[in-house]
């Protein structure tokens, strides 16, 4: 009879070690830290470009804005010097600002407007709507530099486009780009004529996500099209205008690619908007200090207005 100690012993399966609530949590944050550390190695490459592309440029700018400084020499502190001097000593910025003024209160109604009634047209259910969307849109997406040239040939006062197709109505054409009262009119109808198809694209989305139980119940009720366009169709949009509102502003206050492409600001100052200042004074008169000082002023009334557009929502702006 075999003895207990002849039995070859066996391996026994040791028990899966069980780790404490401390190394538990250790454990979880050297995961979590893992992740994390893979999360910022994928957005680093964005991460780079914002700092250096934009963070430092702002702080750049702003400590520029403090001092006299052509770019290339070191600069000069001169503390609040070039602010005073702006609202003092130059009159082109008033001219500028009131001509960017001007340039923003007439394109906003009409690109808007315009972009309104286009999207109501494609919101339709026609045949070839696609196209029409795409049509109207495309200038959006064109690059600014040929709109300018195209549109630059046809306001030519002699052989222009624009003149030719007036004379053929016996309307003799003005001067356009030539004529100090009407070259804004002309950017202004080009910028409008490029920039309808984005205001198009949002209110056409807006169109599209209407309940459609609003419109069945005001048919009933013997509502016309009019009718249910001014109390259903624009009441629910109203979100839609406040964010145009917004970015027309921001862009309307920032144009900068027609004007310099097709006036130079010119003729005299009349189409000399405030961007274009800040681009002559940083980059023809080699002051950069001075540009930067207008550049924070210009974020300053964007700024103020933004804040002033959003805290009157609440006075006409429905959410449903």
């Amino acid at each position: 009879m075999a003895t207990i100690s002849s039995i070859p012993p066996t391996r026994q399966q040791q028990p899966a070690p069980k780790y404490g609530r401390a190394e538990a949590i250790a454990e979880a944050r050297r995961a979590r830290r893992k992740q994390n550390l893979v999360g910022w190695l994928f957005i680093s490459p964005i991460v780079v470009g914002v700092v250096a592309f934009q963070f430092f440029p702002i702080l750049v700018s702003m400590a520029a804005s403090l001092t006299s400084w052509n770019g290339i020499s070191a600069p000069k502190f001169v503390g609040l010097k070039n602010f005073t001097d702006l609202f003092s000593n130059d009159p082109l910025f008033l001219q500028t600002f009131k001509n960017t003024i001007y340039f923003t209160l007439a394109s906003i109604p009409l690109t808007i407007g315009v972009g309104l009634i286009l999207a109501l047209l494609c919101a339709r259910p026609i045949r070839g709507v696609a196209f029409f969307r795409t049509a109207y849109f495309a200038p959006y997406v064109t690059n600014v530099v040929a709109i300018g040239f195209v549109w630059f040939w046809f306001f030519q006062p002699d052989n222009g486009v624009v003149n030719g197709l007036l004379s053929q109505v016996g309307v003799t054409g003005p001067q356009w780009l030539s004529s100090s009262s009407w070259a804004m009119p002309a950017v202004i109808l080009v910028s409008v004529w490029q920039g309808i198809g984005y205001p198009m694209i949002i209110l056409l989305a807006g169109l599209q996500g209407l309940p459609a139980e609003y419109f069945e119940s005001a048919r009933i009720d013997g509502a016309g099209s009019w009718s249910r366009l001014r109390y259903i169709t624009l009441p629910l949009l109203t979100p839609h205008f406040l964010f145009l509102l917004i970015t027309q502003f921001i862009t309307s206050f920032q144009v900068f690619g027609l004007i310099y492409v097709m006036t130079k600001g010119g003729p005299g100052h009349a189409t000399s908007v405030y961007i274009f200042n800040i681009y002559q004074n940083a980059f023809s008169f080699g002051k950069v200090g001075y540009a930067s000082a207008m550049a924070w002023i210009l974020f300053a009334v964007i700024a103020a207005v933004t804040y002033l557009q959003w805290k009157l929502q609440k006075r006409w702006v429905f959410y449903s």
